[in-house]
């Protein structure tokens, strides 16, 4: 399945609050519906669940479908948890956010990195995954003392002095699972159980990173599917060879691994404003903008484990995306207002445009629901009144070929565009995004919008 554009598209209209949960539901089911989206969500207001929905199949090849306690793996939303582990060792006792990690690890060739570095991304260390697809045996699974190995053996060079730049790492976190490990003379599977899950009544929440090792499979599980092109239909990615690290990564746990499922995160969002695991000064300084991801983006910051927009129209946000092969997770907490949105997708749905869209709908703001889009045939001569460049954050071109439309932009494939009137056109690839132009009297274009899942906004023609 093709990948979607992020386009930068603003809202194009407020309207009078509306019922946000039926809104909610009527969107999510006919993305379903119409465009596959597979998955759960649940949206909170002021602490309380207004929307909630299992969408689509927990086992393709099966059948069976999800429901709202469907588990997920949470790929690097699992972040936020070992960090959490990191600050109940720490107010025990057990270590400080200044310790340096060869306290620890005492082979590292690395000088200068402490656990604080580890927790922000701030590290500097290679990435594992470069390194183990470079130079480990695929049939064999790796754990995070291979990791570790592996840092010792290669002595590769840091990416930067520690605590110096931001760069996003797996690495760090799966050093702070098995600090974890060290010092509290626990696994990291036992510890986040015991001091985290059922203290705050996560029942369904587990480490869980066997399936492929031991062949068993949880009850109630939600299996990770990818869309294969040449098969047309979605598949566990284990067949396929480009997708082997599902299998040759699979002991790894820190940087992600954590299992869950909506219900069970939205019990962690309301830990995150209690001090029901760690001290609120403890919770303060996890949730603050404590580094800033980009020296191009003011308005971007990473705390412990979470990504961290100190100010925005709606006041603070706190969020953590994640992605592993069959699954796209996201949870967002826009604090100052107590909002929450928790999306769970175990075929890869596009997440940062179903937030979009969920967000435009809290916000009051003017959202084209899904419908299905039908083909109809149209006097081809009025293509060439749309052919031509565009912007809306990123240029595409208009195209006609052969007496149809398509979409091109430079280092993709072109697509088709294929008509439901004479102004309105459907991208041929089965995403949500369509083109709708305004002509005058004449035939003219005098507007062109860009529909992206529901967002609408104006592109301006630039050729």
């Amino acid at each position: 399945m093709k990948k979607l554009i992020l386009l930068l598209l603003f809202p194009v209209a407020v309207i009078a609050q509306k019922d946000h949960a039926q809104l909610l539901q009527q969107y999510m089911t006919g993305q379903n519906k119409y465009f596959q989206f597979n998955g759960n969500i649940l949206v909170a207001e002021k602490g309380k669940p207004v929307y909630q929905q299992a969408l689509g199949y927990a086992d393709y090849n099966t059948k069976r479908m999800l429901n709202d306690n469907s588990v997920f793996e949470l790929a690097s939303v699992s972040k936020q948890f070992t960090a959490m582990g990191i600050m109940i060792c720490k107010e025990r006792g057990l270590l400080s956010y200044d310790d340096n990690i060869k306290k620890f690890f005492p082979n590292l060739p690395y000088d200068n990195i402490t656990v604080r570095n580890l927790l922000t991304h701030t590290s500097g260390l290679p990435s594992y995954e470069d390194q183990f697809e470079k130079n480990w045996d695929r049939k064999k699974i790796a754990f995070n003392k291979d990791v570790v190995d592996m840092l010792e053996k290669l002595k590769d060079t840091l990416f930067f002095k520690p605590g110096s730049k931001w760069q996003y790492s797996n690495t760090g976190f799966a050093l702070l699972a098995s600090i974890i490990e060290k010092v509290s003379e626990m696994s990291y599977n036992d510890f986040m159980a015991k001091n985290i899950f059922q203290p705050l009544g996560m029942t369904h929440t587990y480490i869980y990173n066997t399936r492929r090792s031991t062949k068993k499979i949880p009850d109630n599980y939600a299996l990770g599917y990818v869309y294969a092109d040449s098969l047309k239909r979605y598949i566990l990615p284990d067949s396929l060879s480009k997708f082997d690290m599902v299998y040759y990564l699979d002991g790894i746990v820190g940087d992600g691994c954590v299992n869950s499922t909506t219900g069970d995160l939205f019990k962690w969002d309301r830990a995150l404003y209690s001090n029901n695991l760690v001290s609120k000064a403890a919770l303060d300084e996890m949730l603050s903008p404590l580094v800033r991801t980009s020296p191009t983006d003011s308005t971007s910051y990473y705390g412990f484990g979470v990504a961290v927009q100190p100010k925005s129209d709606k006041g603070k946000v706190i969020s953590h995306s994640g992605g592993w092969p069959g699954y796209r997770t996201l949870i967002v907490r826009r604090t100052d207002i107590d909002e929450t949105i928790i999306i769970l997708s175990n075929n890869e749905s596009a997440i940062p445009f179903f937030r979009a869209a969920v967000e435009s709908i809290l916000n009051d703001e003017a959202l084209v629901m899904p419908y299905q889009h039908k083909e109809v045939k149209i006097d081809t001569s009025i293509l060439f009144n749309y052919v031509g460049k565009y912007n809306a954050g990123l240029t595409m071109q208009f195209l006609k070929k052969d007496g149809k439309l398509y979409r091109h932009r430079n280092g993709t494939p072109d697509i088709e565009l294929k008509p439901e009137s004479i102004t309105k056109f459907f991208y041929a690839d089965g995403t949500d995004r369509q083109i709708e132009f305004e002509v005058d009297s004449n035939g003219k274009v005098i507007k062109t919008w860009f529909l992206n899942m529901g967002q609408k906004g104006e592109m301006k023609k630039v050729e």
